[in-house]
């Protein structure tokens, strides 16, 4: 296993991601925050994990959410 000593997400998993906005904002507040429709239409984790790892895009976002809220 490679070292990322800058990485502050190396060693997290998407979901603990996803669950730890969740439980911090909750699905509104979240889908306000981050415009994705799996966040507003019917949010489930795993319906939100499958569409976040098929999309870079949203990834960079839930993941930029995330080290905002830990700082």
């Amino acid at each position: 296993m490679i070292e990322q000593p800058n990485n502050p997400l190396h060693g997290i998993k998407l979901e603990m991601i996803l669950n730890s906005l969740v439980e911090e904002y909750g699905w509104d507040e979240l889908a306000d925050r981050i415009n994705i429709r799996c966040f507003y239409n019917n949010p489930s984790i795993k319906s939100s994990l499958t569409f976040l790892r098929k999309t870079p895009w949203a990834r960079k976002k839930v993941e930029d959410l995330y080290l905002k809220s830990i700082k």
